[in-house]
């Protein structure tokens, strides 16, 4: 016994690299099929002479081409061939005589190819199989001895002795069986009859027939023979019931079974197989319903419609085998379904309507109508709820629409009404229908401008015909009442009409300036415009338009000052001494513009020095830009341009003449003149006096503005001797908006005012209306507030009037009088038009009648056919309804149509074609299908005759009609019989209808198919598509009719074939169903059998070659693949082994195989299909370290076929790269006083090997920075390559060093490289500034010495400092933060320079002391800070602490000046001092309610019965008030003035409350208010009043 893991599989794939050998010879063996498992076929080590202790080593295995199960294998022990799984002769080679598998045997290092054949020896292991149980024969009782019947041969998978050899039949006294052997050497069983049949005597027999084979032991196999005798047909079908009642529901789905009608034949066989179809059924019913011809079950075919029809009945004919039948009769009742929605019609409609209409106006008159029946037809109709619109029930399913309410079209112009119609079925349908109403216009509106007033702005000098502005108005009213026109109203402008100035367009509303306008002659203006429409009577409205001029430079500025016609000699004195800035004169001019365009700017555009004088841009001053100097030409003449800033600009030039001097004796012209000198004294006075007044003066004004002031602060409630305002006043800006306010009802307020607070409570009591309209409520009317106007809706309308009925035939022409509906009904034919009388059908049915409204007749309008209406009923009536209108009367019309006789009796079918077969016996019967006639009654079908002829005679029993067999008939006299057969009605005139009935006379069965060949032979190209014809059988059969008839089947043949082949029954053509493939069958045996229609058969065979078709493309296995290949092989290197197998047969097997030219590897051939994969240069894994090698394979087809394959190989790898880092250096910055841990950068090297060869490790190689270790300033992580601070670094120490890194590999050998790390240490702001002038420390007591003299600009001193730190950390900024006299000094604020700002003056101290501070740029900033001591002296004699030095008094002048300057202080103060008593005076003040004496309210008090509602206010947003109080009145007007809020309603009231509202809480009201009083309430409500 083997042990299975010593067994390999066919099929596996083993991996090896050695170069492959040629293959050696073949080596075959002899095994009988069956074996078991394990079974020792051969010792292969030992034929082939191979070493049994090796065979496991080159991994010894078998393959079998094209196939993947395991048949068989080797023992790797023993070495021997042995049986790996069942072998089956049959199912590897079926039929065909010799048996061979082809293996191969293939080893490895090195490789060896051995080719196995192993012959299959068969074995008895199959028994003979019949294709059938049972083989049934059907013989006639009347077949002749020795009649023969083709049995199936048994077949037998085993070949030779062991196949099917003789068969035995049981012994009985009718058959015998014979064997036969056809030209092509197969043979077949035949029945052959020994004795007549009686069917009287045994209706069917059983015989066992058996197949023995030749094998040892010998198997056998057996079929039952089941032989019926067949009579003759004597006997017709017979129906269980005569007639036959059905229920069908309406639109039932296809196919639903209705009934199933079923009939008997005493016959057997043929003649008792009964079939059904219909025979009589009209065209209508034809396409309702299907009958199977088998089961005679009725099914649904159409749709099944209730309205359409509610009965049928149709007529269904059995007959058997060979023509005899019989009819019965099926009713089916069709029950109605709630299916038809019920349908709106709109049957008259006043559109439009006008708007001024009365409730209760008709406007249409609705139709509904349901197809359905009973309460299926029932229907409710109503309209939606949100429409001024009702429906009023009328007469039987009519409806009136009557207005419900007042129309406005300017609110709503459109109605969609929607009329909804549902039915009382169950579920109950609804339909609807929209009716589109619109209203009809009247003039009730007036045209309605968009603006309460229109401004227009226009500049003056303007174009007479300038459009101004556009007015417009809109009258909702439509097209003439709602055309507005505009006109002008009479006035006058100026004292001119106003049509002289402008004019308005009568269809736009454009307004045109007529003149020219002047802005200095009048600014503004206002017209009247009107808009009036164009309806009947017209109406208007008016509204005012302002007119604005705007001013155009049409003015040149005017010289006031120097007049331009001045010649004196001289205009102003300048005196010697004056400095720069000093005023010298004014220009004074004037502009008679207005706007930008009066602005006046000045500019000298002349002057005799030109950088002596300056000119105000927009003062006209005249001043010294510089001092004067005695070079200065004594005369100075300038010519000054005054500009105005209009576009374009205008202006005006003077002349300004100066003279540099500082008395008149010294002007040359004026040397005879002599005058007094100024007493310095008396100007002196004279200034003090000036500045005085004006100092009075101002204070005066200040204080009159204070008690302005106060007095508007001042609340004033309830004074005497105040002066009414009338009601009708209106602050500035406000306008009054009585009966427009915002509030959605009235309401109470509360004002309270409190001294001392800054604001006015503001409080909401109660509203005066508390059953006002919510403004999100419409307004709803109960349907009870109607009833005046309509009357109760109860009351039905009149009751239909009495029904008319007609009868009239059918066919009539159109125009036909039926009858005078209108004298029938009593009508007046003169309304007929006005009452719009009509005939009315349901639904899109048609009239088929009209009425005449001239004479009232009633008329045929369409064709009437009854057959058409009412099919077979014998009664036929129409119903329509006669509609008038105006009022609403409906009358119910039936005509009763009468049956003409317009249709002749038709049969079916123009012949009746009956096969009878000659055995018939004398007095057999046929039913005839009977003709058919549309009319009704007597117009009907009466009678039938017959042809006279030989053999029948005609039955009518009833409503059936038969031909009897006079005489029997005979095939060899007469093959076939035609009769004529006629039916008659009994109309008049009489009208007949005919049908030949063709008699074919069947013969008896005596004939077996023949094929026309033994054997047939046919070529099939595999993969040949389905339906291809692959070769035709043809048999024929000496008999006729079916008897003749040959029908084609497969014999026995296996299951796979019929998978494959199909043949057609009729034409014998085989035809491809599957798919033909020559790799899995090369050849195909087929059996055919022909039978006739009575079941007499015989066969053929059919011999089906396969040829090849390239249509396998080549399969690439991959057998053996060394991978990963280590990147230094050498070229040649054996990387795998390929096998390529090709399923097709000779050239299209052989294959090529190639790979992509751009890898270093190629293909070497080996044996048979076995490629090398090798290797053709160096590898190197880090220039590709994966391969994908697709291989491709390619057939020799036609056309070629080929297929691919990637195999991915991977490159090992070896350590030959170095790290090597991504920059030739780094850099790293890092702040001074870093923190020692901290990050300066990152170095990053890349190993471009794998796993641990590219595993890069970093580190410092030794050094020393400024003699230190560099291990004591940074480090480096190993794995990441961050480089650390060690220490914290000073910028002013050292500023930058440089580290080596080193990064290495984990490769063995390891390798390594260098990289050089530059740190730079940045700066940071950690040294504040030190200043080395002047000293800090230093105590002399002065500094520096300013002249007196000093100008503005003049150099004083410098301030030097300096800072540690680097860049803009070292930039000093300096700044004077502290200064005897603060606009004395300046500093540069980069250089340290400190100068004059102006002049030295000699009002400024001597002493001036500097504190100076000086500042860096860095972040934060440091600073220090020096003092600098000035002496404003021009030496140092002038120093009290230097020497007792006298100093001369100080000038007259200046004392003057300092008793200026005390006077205004000293009354600017007295100023203040009065403005503050003012104002306190002001705050102390309170306001008095109803008392005299000042008496504090507290804030929280409130009046009795009123509640704090801080925080809680009604109103719903913010809103601006004006509060009104008049001396003398009753009442105060409470008024809103706007609303933050547009969607509030509107309050048609302003709240009055009158004084004894107040009396219960204040006391008595007699005490009037005195004058009016402000609020402000700050929660967003303002009442405004006016003092």
């Amino acid at each position: 016994m083997f042990h299975t893991q010593g067994v390999f599989p066919c099929f596996g794939l083993v991996f090896v690299f050695v170069v492959l050998h040629s293959a050696h010879g073949d080596l075959s063996y002899s095994v009988q099929e069956e074996l078991k498992r394990g079974s020792v076929i051969g010792n292969i080590a030992k034929d082939l002479g191979l070493e049994v202790g090796r065979l496991s080593a080159r991994k010894a295995r078998v393959d079998m081409e094209g196939n993947d199960k395991q048949y068989c294998g080797i023992n790797l022990r023993s070495g021997d061939l042995i049986v790996a799984d069942r072998i089956d002769r049959e199912e590897h080679c079926g039929e065909k005589p010799s048996c061979v598998l082809r293996f191969e045997l293939l080893l490895e290092n090195p490789l060896e190819l051995h080719r196995l054949s192993l012959q299959v020896q068969d074995v008895n292991d199959n028994a003979p199989v019949f294709l059938k149980d049972i083989i049934k024969l059907e013989i006639h009782e009347s077949a002749d001895k020795g009649a023969r019947y083709r049995i199936n041969a048994a077949q037998d998978a085993d070949i030779g002795k062991n196949s099917v050899q003789s068969y035995i039949l049981q012994q009985n006294a009718n058959f015998v069986f014979n064997i036969q052997t056809t030209s092509a050497g197969s043979k077949f069983g035949e029945l052959v009859l020994d004795k007549e049949l009686d069917r009287e005597e045994q209706q069917e027999m059983k015989l066992l027939l058996t197949a023995v084979d030749g094998g040892s032991p010998q198997r056998s196999g057996t079929v039952v023979i089941h032989v019926i005798v067949l009579d003759a047909n004597d006997n017709a079908p017979v129906f269980t019931q005569a007639i036959y009642a059905a229920t069908l529901k309406e639109n039932s789905p296809l196919k639903t079974p209705i009934i199933t009608v079923s009939a008997t034949d005493a016959d057997e066989g043929v003649n008792g197989e009964v079939t059904y179809e219909f025979s009589r059924l009209s065209d209508k019913s034809r396409n309702l319903f299907s009958l199977d011809q088998k089961t005679g079950e009725i099914i649904v075919s159409g749709d099944i419609d209730y309205e359409e029809g509610h009965k049928y009945e149709v007529f269904v004919e059995a007959k058997d085998g060979y023509g005899l039948s019989t009819e019965a009769k099926v009713v089916i009742d069709v029950t109605d379904v709630n299916d038809n929605a019920p349908v709106i019609q709109l049957k008259s409609v006043s559109d439009p309507i006008p708007e001024n209409a009365p409730p209760g106006t008709e406007v249409g008159i609705i139709n509904v109508q349901d197809r359905d029946s009973e309460n299926n037809r029932q229907v409710r109709c109503s309209i939606q709820q949100n429409v001024p619109f009702k429906l009023v029930a009328s007469i039987k399913n009519y409806y009136s629409l009557v207005t419900t309410g007042h129309l406005d079209r300017e609110v709503v112009s459109d109605y969609n009404i929607t009329i909804r119609a549902t039915d009382e079925g169950s579920p109950p349908l609804s339909s609807s229908k929209t009716v589109h109403l619109s209203v009809a216009d009247i003039n009730d509106n007036p045209p309605e401008f968009e603006e309460q007033s229109y401004s227009a702005y226009v500049s003056e000098n303007n174009k007479p015909g300038s459009t101004l502005c556009s007015v417009s108005a809109r009258d909702p009213d439509w097209r003439q009442n709602g055309t507005v026109i505009y006109s002008l109203l009479g006035g006058e402008v100026n004292g001119a009409p106003v049509s002289s100035y402008v004019s308005v367009n009568g269809d736009t509303g454009l307004i045109h300036a007529v003149r020219s306008f002047d802005y200095e002659q009048f600014r503004s203006f206002k017209v009247q415009v009107m808009a009036r429409d164009n309806g009947s009577p017209p109406l208007s409205s008016n509204v005012s338009v302002s007119v604005f001029i705007s001013d155009v430079n049409d003015n040149s500025p005017q010289i006031l000052y120097p007049a331009p016609e001045g010649n004196s000699f001289m205009t102003e004195l300048v005196p010697k001494g004056a400095h720069g800035g000093s005023l010298v004169s004014k220009v004074i001019a004037v502009d008679a513009d207005s706007g930008q365009n009066a602005w006046l700017s000045y500019q000298i555009v002349k002057s005799t020095d030109p950088g002596l004088f300056s000119i105000g841009v927009h003062s006209g001053e005249i001043r010294t830009q510089r001092d004067i100097s005695e070079s200065d030409s004594m005369k100075q003449n300038l010519v000054v341009s005054v500009k105005d800033n209009g576009q374009p600009s205008l202006s005006a030039t003077c002349s300004m003449y100066l003279l540099i001097s500082d008395n008149l004796a010294e002007v040359p012209e004026l040397k005879d003149i002599s005058y007094e000198e100024k007493n310095s004294k008396l100007t002196s006075y004279l200034i003090i006096a000036l500045v005085s007044v004006s100092t009075f003066f101002l204070t005066f004004i200040i204080i009159i503005l204070g008690v302005r002031f106060c007095r508007r602060r001042k609340p004033r409630l309830l004074f005497d001797g105040a002066v009414a305002i009338p009601s009708a006043y209106l602050p500035p800006n406000y306008a009054d908006v009585d009966g427009t306010g915002t509030l959605r009802s009235a309401y109470n307020y509360d004002a309270y005012l409190t001294t001392g607070s800054r604001t006015s409570d503001f409080k909401f009591v109660s509203s005066y209306n508390d059953n006002t309209l919510p403004a999100d409520q419409t307004l709803r009317k109960s349907p009870s507030d109607f009833a005046d106007v309509f009357g109760d809706s109860d009351n039905s309308p009149e009751s239909v009037d009495g029904e008319v009925s007609y009868s009239l035939h059918e066919e009539m022409k159109r125009g036909f009088v039926i009858g005078n509906i209108a004298k029938d009904l009593k009508l007046d034919a003169k309304n007929l038009i006005a009452r719009n009388a009509r005939v009315d059908a349901a639904g899109n049915r048609k009239r088929y009648c009209d009425i005449s409204v001239r004479t009232g007749d009633l008329i045929v309008e369409d064709r009437i056919d009854r057959e058409e209406l009412c099919g077979e009923k014998l009664t036929c009536v129409i119903k329509r309804d006669v509609v008038l209108e105006n009022p609403l009367e409906l009358h119910p019309v039936t005509l009763h149509i009468q049956d003409v006789n317009d249709n002749s009796p038709q049969f079916n079918e123009e012949y009746i074609n009956m096969q009878i077969s000659e055995l018939a016996v004398r007095g057999a019967r046929f039913v005839i299908e009977e003709a058919h006639d549309a009319d009704v009654g007597q117009n009907s079908v009466q009678q039938y005759s017959l042809k006279k002829n030989n053999y029948f005679v005609l039955a009518k029993t009833g409503n059936t009609i038969e031909l009897v067999l006079d005489k029997e008939l005979d095939r060899e006299k007469q093959q076939e019989v035609n009769l004529l057969l006629t039916a008659l009605d009994g109309g008049s005139p009489q009208r007949s209808g005919t049908v030949v009935i063709h008699v074919t006379v069947l013969d008896a069965n005596d004939n077996a198919p023949v094929f026309s060949q033994d054997v047939y032979k046919a070529s099939l190209p595999e993969n040949s598509p389905v339906d291809t014809v692959v070769v035709t059988v043809s048999a024929s059969d000496a008999d006729e009719g079916v008897n003749g008839e040959v029908t084609y089947d497969f014999g026995h043949v296996s299951e796979d074939v019929k998978k494959v082949f199909s043949i057609d029954r009729k034409t014998g053509k085989i035809k491809v169903i599957a798919t033909i493939d020559f790799e899995t069958v090369t050849t195909y045996d087929l059996r055919i059998k022909a039978q006739d229609g009575l079941g007499l058969s015989s066969y053929t065979k059919v011999t089906v070659d396969v040829t090849d078709v390239n249509d396998n493309i080549p399969v690439i296995y991959v057998k053996s693949l060394s991978n990963p290949v280590p990147e230094n092989a050498p070229p040649g290197t054996e990387v795998g082994i390929i096998n390529v197998q090709d399923a097709d047969s000779d050239s299209n097997q052989r294959v090529r195989c190639s790979i992509q030219e751009n890898v270093p590897f190629k293909l070497v051939a080996s044996i048979k299909n076995y490629y090398s994969l090798v290797t053709t240069g160096h590898l190197d894994r880090e220039v590709v370290s994966d391969y994908n090698i697709t291989i491709r394979a390619t057939d020799e087809g036609s056309p070629p076929l080929s297929s691919s394959k990637t195999v991915h190989l991977s490159v090992a790898d070896i350590n030959d790269n170095p790290p090597e880092f991504e920059e030739q250096s780094y850099s790293a910055y890092v702040s001074e006083n870093n923190k020692p841990g901290s990050a300066l950068c990152s170095v990053s090297a890349r190993d471009p090997d794998w796993r641990q060869n590219g595993t890069v490790i970093y580190s410092l190689l030794g050094g020393e920075v400024n003699g230190a270790p560099v291990s004591s300033y940074v480090s480096v992580n190993g794995d990441t390559g961050l480089i650390h601070a060690v220490r914290s670094f000073d910028y002013e120490q050292f500023r930058s060093f440089k580290v080596q890194v080193m990064a290495r590999d984990n490769g063995s050998p390891p390798l390594s490289s260098n990289v050089s790390v530059s740190v730079f240490i940045s700066d940071v702001n950690d040294n504040s500034p030190q200043i080395l002038y002047p000293a800090p420390e230093g105590n002399s007591f002065m500094t520096e010495l300013v002249p007196k003299g000093a100008h503005g600009g003049s150099l004083v001193s410098k301030v030097i400092a300096v800072d540690a730190d680097s860049g803009q950390n070292a930039w000093l900024s300096y700044e004077i933060v502290k200064s005897t006299d603060p606009g004395l000094f300046s500093i540069g604020v980069h250089s340290g320079e400190i100068r004059t700002q102006r002049d030295i003056s000699e009002s400024d101290s001597m002493k001036q002391n500097l504190v100076v501070s000086v500042k860096d740029n860095g972040q934060p900033s440091l600073s220090a800070t020096c003092s600098m001591y000035l002496l404003i002296s021009d030496n140092l004699a002038e120093v009290p602490e230097l020497k007792d030095i006298s100093y001369e008094e100080k000038n007259s002048k200046l004392t003057s000046y300092l008793i200026i300057a005390l006077v205004s202080v000293s009354t600017f103060f007295l100023t203040f001092i009065i403005i503050i008593l003012g104002v306190r005076f002001c705050r102390r003040r309170k306001p008095r309610l109803l008392f005299d004496g000042a008496v504090a309210i507290p804030s929280a008090y409130l009046p009795p019965n009123y509640a704090d509602v801080d925080g809680t206010g009604t109103l719903r947003s913010a809103y601006n008030y004006d509060a009104y109080l008049t001396t003398g009145s009753r009442t105060s007007d409470f008024k809103f003035v706007s609303s933050y809020n547009d969607n509030t309603l509107p309050a048609d009231q302003t709240l009055r409350k009158s004084p004894s509202d107040f009396a219960d809480v204040f006391g008595d009201s007699d005490n009037s208010p005195e004058g009016d009083w402000y609020i402000q309430y700050d929660s967003s409500v303002i009442v405004e009043v006016p003092d």
